[in-house]
């Protein structure tokens, strides 16, 4: 098992350091995961921090090539931002 970065990854450098077994690698035109090295952060942390750090929706998908964080699962909605949920 392995995550992969696809091509909306902006190579902003924020998932770099933070790979606990250094299976990031900068290129181009994106960055690339080391399928071979890639653990998904088991045994590390309860979340790939890959994932967790990326600002980029979709950047990063699984084995299946589904994103760990679609389109608009980063988006704030309005009730977050302070305002009244609709009624």
């Amino acid at each position: 098992m392995a995550l992969e970065i696809v091509d909306l990854c902006v190579n902003c450098w924020a998932c770099l350091p933070l790979c606990p077994n250094q299976a990031i690698q900068a290129s181009q035109p994106h960055f690339e995961i080391d399928p071979q090295s890639c653990t998904e952060c088991l045994g590390n942390f309860a979340r790939p921090q890959c994932a967790e750090i990326c600002p980029v929706e979709g950047a990063i998908v699984d084995e299946l090539g589904e994103a760990l964080y679609p389109p608009g699962s980063l988006t704030p909605h309005t009730c977050m931002q302070g305002a009244a949920p609709p009624a």
